[in-house]
């Protein structure tokens, strides 16, 4: 283990044997074809660059097993379900009324299977956590965030997020809090829970009116019998790591304290990176790691360290998601990894053949991380400040919390 690793853990109120990771091989069998974004190479190249820092030692790794038909159905329409698994046994006839068959969610031999093994891996994180096995588990394959009860989107077949959110609600949990920073909303979790006051669904993401799924906007707070439970934040394209940073914490850690959750649920999608082809944020390495890290000083604050933790969208598979999940499964563990460390010379020698040429060499954009928190003033005249502020005026008085400060 290097030295850095252990000086860093230190620090961090959690020993590892509180953490888990859901994984084994079968679950990159979600994959929608070697031209498709979503490469299945992302989850299996974090894993390995992860062991080689020494974080999956850290952390016990433990399997899962796929939901059943009935236990989709908590969450899924039963003839969606059906539909799927029909589709996955014969992959020759789209079924585009579902959402399968299109450019983003073309069908494959087995998407049944291995869409039900994710959903049962972020339940098991969850029960892990719930039952006190674990203060925390990560399922970086799952964080499929858009999927509907009857509609397969954005690259997401069944919504495990919500199914182990679901699962948390039916055994026990009475206040529950999720927290979606992928650079799209998070859109099917919302839908599943809008009306619901047990959830508090936050997405802070790009701008709807400049990308996929469109919704998300600061007016989306909640239904009708729970007001506020729904909390968007959207960002200009372009926001950068100050940016996104000054705009988290003028809110979350607010709406969190009000809410008082028992337990966190957070999907960590690392498409907000300046790299990635899909989205017009312009994050970094540095930027991800420490809104991790905030992630994790909010479960230690109101969930006595209950955090369960997915991954989601990124799509710079070989520059950015390695690293940036690593950095994920090591504050989850207990022991963040140094920004300045290099990457070992195996991972490096392999995604340097995969690319075509080198590839990143320290776990580190090189990115200062610091922001001007909004308390220190309000610039109306900046786009993100706008938006920041119309968040603020929309939620907050419908959670007691004032907004003018």
């Amino acid at each position: 283990m290097d030295a850095e690793m252990n000086q860093d853990s230190a620090a961090d109120p959690s020993a590892s044997p509180r953490a888990c990771v859901v994984y084994d091989e079968r679950l990159t069998a979600y994959n929608f074809g070697p031209s498709h974004p979503m490469a299945p190479i992302r989850i299996q190249l974090t894993m390995e660059l992860a062991r080689a820092l020494g974080v999956v030692e850290l952390m016990d790794v433990v399997g899962a097993t796929a939901l059943t038909d009935d236990e989709l159905a908590r969450v899924h329409d039963r003839t969606y379900i059906e539909r799927v698994r029909k589709l996955s046994a014969h992959p020759v006839c789209p079924d585009l009324s579902i959402g399968l068959g299109s450019e983003d969610n073309p069908v494959f031999h087995g998407m049944h299977e291995a869409s039900a093994l994710i959903a049962g891996a972020s339940v098991e994180a969850a029960r892990r956590v719930w039952t006190g096995e674990r203060s925390r588990a990560a399922n970086i394959c799952g964080g499929l965030h858009h999927a509907m009860p009857g509609t397969a989107s954005g690259f997401c077949i069944y919504n495990d997020v919500a199914l182990s959110i679901a699962w948390l609600l039916d055994h026990g949990a009475e206040r529950v809090a999720y927290i979606d920073v992928d650079a799209h909303h998070g859109d099917g979790v919302q839908a599943l829970f809008y009306d619901d006051p047990r959830v508090l669904t936050v997405s802070i993401h790009e701008d709807p009116q400049t990308l996929f799924p469109g919704t998300g906007s600061a007016t989306e707070t909640g239904g009708p019998h729970a007001p506020g439970s729904a909390v968007n934040i959207p960002v200009p394209p372009g926001t950068t790591d100050a940016g996104w940073l000054r705009a988290f914490h003028a809110i979350v850690p607010h709406v969190v304290a009000e809410f008082e959750p028992q337990i966190l649920v957070t999907q960590h999608g690392c498409d907000s990176h300046r790299l990635d082809p899909l989205t017009n944020l312009m994050l970094s390495v540095d930027g991800h790691r420490e809104s991790y890290l905030a992630l994790r000083d909010l479960a230690e604050r109101h969930c006595d360290g209950r955090w369960v933790v997915t991954g989601g969208g990124g799509y710079a598979v070989l520059d950015v998601v390695p690293r940036t999940w690593s950095h994920l499964l090591g504050i989850v563990a207990g022991a963040p990894i140094d920004p300045q460390l290099p990457l070992p010379p195996d991972v490096s020698e392999r995604i340097d053949a995969m690319r075509g040429g080198p590839g990143p060499r320290r776990m580190t954009d090189g990115q200062d991380v610091d922001f001007e928190p909004w308390g220190n003033g309000y610039d109306p005249s900046r786009w993100l400040d706008r938006s920041i502020h119309g968040v603020r005026q929309a939620v907050f008085p419908m959670l007691g919390i004032g907004w003018d400060f």
